[in-house]
């Protein structure tokens, strides 16, 4: 299978990155050292290719109702210039996955999805459409890049970069955002830090690149950007949550907006969990042997086994932590056993997420 590459592969072959398949795209996994690259997002600041991620651009006189049926979340509550996270559930409720919604104005809305499943996600955008007759345009955007700038001076060196635009990222709140001309800055991220997320033509990336990387906002891949969200508590589709599970199992109930009489996919088979009642739920785990914890290592507690999600060496507090799925009744506070090569492990569950702006929260 042929990779796909983002406008920025070839600037990061350059700049000596180690290459790797995710979800089809050709990615830098690292510059030379992960850890440092986590370091200098938690401590300055560092840049990301999301380019891989696909934006889509919704628009028509019915895009709102089309938003309101096809999400878990109700863009009802949206403000011009805002966002909002949620997820795209299938009848069972599964999760077919999670996006941000920014609301542009009126009737047009961006949609911004993950790499791996953005196929598959427009593909069942088009057929909720369709099915449902909803008079909407749905374009997904090929021409665009995407560079995210997180850190703690973040913003402040995005502003020295782009000093036209010093008004409009100095007045962004938080998960909010502006056009500039072609360019479309959002206060998001996937790390716990403040930053944003630059959605810029893909002919503009690489000289962008380049003078972020003159300004000393370091290089960073996908190993940094990982451990960075795990320390945030922020789930990673197809890890820590997927079809075959419901917001409500993984930690997202707070996407999910059943305040109103709407029909969205998905909510009759949320609201028939909720009834029956005893469902699994997304805890953070501490460890407190030596090891680390990792995905799909089986968790013992009392209630019965459950699953670590993710897992990592945390470079923030030097220990590891984890996202796990464990059986109701598992609560802050308690000890478990993790299976690590049939040896079991003391973890014990924490609240997460585990670091956030730079600062423990567990210790």
């Amino acid at each position: 299978m042929t990779l796909k590459r983002t406008p920025l592969f070839e600037t990061h072959v350059a700049a000596g990155a180690k290459m790797v398949d995710f979800g089809g795209w050709e990615m830098p996994v690292n510059y030379g050292s992960q850890i440092e690259e986590h370091h200098a997002v938690r401590r300055r600041a560092g840049m990301f290719d999301v380019s891989h991620m696909r934006v889509v651009d919704v628009d028509g006189a019915a895009s709102r109702d089309f938003l309101r049926t096809l999400v878990a979340n109700d863009v009802t509550r949206l403000t011009p210039g805002k966002a909002l996270y949620t997820c795209m559930l299938n009848d069972a409720g599964g999760v077919l996955d999670d996006l941000i919604i920014y609301w542009i104005h009126t009737d047009r809305y961006r949609v911004v999805v993950n790499a791996a499943t953005a196929d598959k996600d427009l593909a069942w955008m088009r057929q909720v459409a369709a099915a449902r007759r909803f008079n909407v345009n749905l374009k997904p955007r090929t021409d665009l890049a995407m560079i995210a700038v997180q850190g703690p001076q973040a913003r402040a060196i995005l502003a020295q970069v782009l000093p036209e635009a010093a008004e409009v990222i100095g007045g962004l709140k938080v998960f909010s955002a502006a056009f500039h001309g072609e360019w479309f800055i959002a206060r998001t991220g996937y790390t716990g830090e403040d930053g944003c997320e630059i959605v810029l033509p893909a002919a503009d990336a690489p000289a962008f690149w380049h003078k972020l990387k003159a300004a000393g906002v370091a290089e960073c891949g996908l190993g940094a950007r990982d451990t960075l969200r795990l320390e945030a508590g922020m789930n990673l589709y197809g890890q820590d949550m997927d079809e075959t599970v419901s917001p409500l199992e993984s930690g997202l109930a707070w996407t999910v907006s059943l305040a109103e009489p709407r029909d969205f996919i998905g909510r009759a088979a949320l609201e028939n969990q909720q009834v029956r009642g005893g469902l699994r739920q997304l805890v953070g785990l501490k460890m407190l042997d030596k090891g680390v914890l990792r995905a799909h290592q089986r968790v013992l507690t009392p209630h019965g086994d459950g699953e670590i999600t993710s897992g990592t060496f945390s470079p923030t507090l030097g220990f590891s932590i984890a996202l796990a799925r464990v059986p109701a009744g598992v609560k802050v506070g308690d000890q478990v056993q993790v299976d690590l090569r049939g040896k079991p492990v003391a973890a014990q569950v924490v609240k997460h997420p585990f670091v956030r702006n730079g600062k423990a929260l567990i210790s």
